[in-house]
């Protein structure tokens, strides 16, 4: 190979590989229904079958991607406003609405309970987000709710997408093979419940896990 051509050779070695392109995160909602048992809080969860692209073989909250649909979508009664104010920090109305729609709407879909038709949304707390790390192939801007197991009702059922549906205990989930985010968000949740309801609706910040670390927004 002439001088040259092996220089040149040389440089495009020495090169970076180009670096993939980074996956726009999807807005989502998931919601934990939660029911005290004694002492101890349960939370609906399911598995996530093997099939599924995004943590599959999984124990979850019901949730999924915000639709465009969902951003105008009727609903019985508004969110809380202390809910709307932690919501508002990422986004805007329309889309703050959204997920509170979402939420309701994954619920239904997922296990067969139900907010209402159209959804009532005042007994939804807002808990935290999550966002998929920029390497995953697949990425989400996921706000975890929370609400109260009286809100919600019908039979427990759903679509079939999640498998084992039922209340776990917190102690019984946390000893599970979660992901690191199920259960950061739970332990997320353990704080939240230790708060007074004058604490939870005088926040001014929420959490959001980035990277596998909380910072406040």
């Amino acid at each position: 190979m002439p001088e040259g051509h092996a220089h040149h050779a040389e440089l495009i070695d020495q090169q970076e590989p180009p670096r993939p392109r980074t996956v726009r995160a999807r807005h989502a909602a998931s919601l934990v229904v939660l029911r005290m048992h004694g002492d101890e809080p349960h939370m609906l969860m399911g598995m996530r079958g093997a099939r599924h692209r995004f943590m599959p073989n999984r124990l979850v909250f019901p949730g999924g991607a915000v639709d465009r649909a969902d951003l105008t979508a009727p609903c019985a009664t508004a969110l809380p406003p202390h809910t709307l104010r932690l919501l508002r920090k990422s986004a805007n109305q329309h889309l703050a609405h959204g997920i509170g729609i979402a939420a309701a709407r994954e619920l239904q879909e997922e296990t067969g309970l139900s907010l209402g038709t159209p959804p009532h949304l005042d007994a939804i707390e807002y808990l935290c987000r999550a966002v998929t790390p920029p390497s995953s192939p697949m990425r989400f801007n996921a706000r975890f709710l929370l609400v109260p197991e009286h809100a919600v009702s019908g039979t427990l059922g759903g679509d079939g997408e999640l498998e084992n549906l039922r209340y776990y205990g917190m102690h019984e989930a946390l000893a599970l093979d979660l992901a690191l985010p199920t259960r950061l968000v739970i332990e997320r949740a353990r704080l939240w419940m230790a708060m007074s309801e004058a604490e939870r609706h005088e926040r001014t910040h929420a959490p959001i896990l980035r990277h596998q670390a909380w910072r406040m927004e």
